[in-house]
C-alpha cells in the first residue's frame, strides 16, 4: 500500500512539475509579449511626447506674444487717457480765456466803437441834409 501512495505522490509531483514548466513557458512568452508591447508603446509614445513638447513651446510663445500685445494695448490706453486729460485741460483753459474780462472788455470796446460810428454817421448825414 505504501507503494501505491508512493506512486500517487510521484505521479502528483511529476504532474505538478509539468504544470509548473507549462506555466513558466507561458510566463516567459507573456514577458516577451509585454516587452514587445512596451517597446512598441515607447516607440509610438516618444514622437507624441516630442510633438507635445513642441506644442507646449508654441503655446508658451503664443501666450508670451499675447502678454506683450496686452501690455502694448495697456500702454496705448494710458497714452490715450493722458491725451484726453490734456485736451480737457486745454479746453478748460480756452473756455476760461474766452470768458475772461479781457475779452469782455474787448467786446464792449468794439460795441462802443460801432455805436459811435453809427451815431456819427447819423449826425453827419443829418448835417448834410440841413
Amino acid at each position: 500500500m505504501s507503494n501505491i501512495f508512493f506512486g500517487i505522490i510521484t505521479l502528483s509531483i511529476v504532474a505538478a512539475a509539468c504544470a509548473l514548466v507549462y506555466v513558466l513557458i507561458e510566463v516567459r512568452e507573456t514577458a516577451k509579449a509585454i516587452k514587445e508591447f512596451l517597446k512598441t508603446t515607447e516607440a509610438t509614445l516618444n514622437p507624441t511626447l516630442e510633438e507635445l513638447r513642441k506644442s507646449l513651446k508654441s503655446m508658451r510663445n503664443v501666450t508670451d506674444n499675447a502678454n506683450i500685445i496686452t501690455e502694448d494695448v495697456r500702454t496705448l490706453s494710458l497714452s490715450v487717457r493722458e491725451v484726453g486729460k490734456d485736451i480737457m485741460h486745454v479746453s478748460k483753459f480756452v473756455n476760461s480765456a474766452v470768458s475772461s474780462p479781457f475779452f469782455c472788455i474787448s467786446g464792449l470796446r468794439a460795441g462802443i466803437k460801432a455805436a459811435i460810428g453809427v451815431i456819427l454817421k447819423g449826425v453827419l448825414s443829418k448835417k448834410a441834409k440841413d
